[in-house]
């Protein structure tokens, strides 16, 4: 499960750095709004999962100080992409804990997941994206 855990972390991290991104080109006061209340999220699983890691008295490698953006974003419409595509990244790596968690664990994987693909529906609708949802929340491809 460390291994898991180690990549729903990765993938925390990449969303916060995503949305500085995203925060930039975003001018609507809902839209910021939103952003910021997806980064203080994915800050407040960053550090509980480092915090799980620690407990489990095992280790996960730093995060890097840049990531590569999946593609250049450079208005509004690229920062809503990348919330999508970072949403729907984030939902891959709580659905990989699935099967490696029970109880109290595998239910706060789930709640993370869903509120991810959550997160990502409403990103497509501002966006003006279609379909909306995907048929698999998490599941890649």
């Amino acid at each position: 499960m460390t291994e898991q855990l180690a990549a729903a972390l990765a993938a925390e991290e990449a969303a916060i750095y995503a949305y500085g991104v995203i925060g930039v080109h975003l001018t609507d006061a809902d839209e910021v709004s939103r952003a910021r209340a997806a980064d203080l999220e994915h800050r407040a699983r960053r550090d509980t999962l480092v915090d799980r890691i620690d407990d489990a008295k095992a280790s996960a490698a730093p995060a890097p100080a840049a990531y590569q953006l999946p593609f250049e974003v450079t208005d509004r419409e690229g920062a809503l992409k990348l919330a999508v595509h970072v949403e729907d990244g984030v939902a891959q790596a709580w659905r990989a804990l699935l099967p490696a968690t029970e109880g109290e664990d595998r239910l706060d994987a789930l709640s993370h997941l869903t509120d991810s693909a959550v997160r990502a529906t409403r990103w497509r609708r501002i966006a003006g994206v279609t379909p909306l949802t995907m048929a698999f929340p998490g599941r890649p491809g």
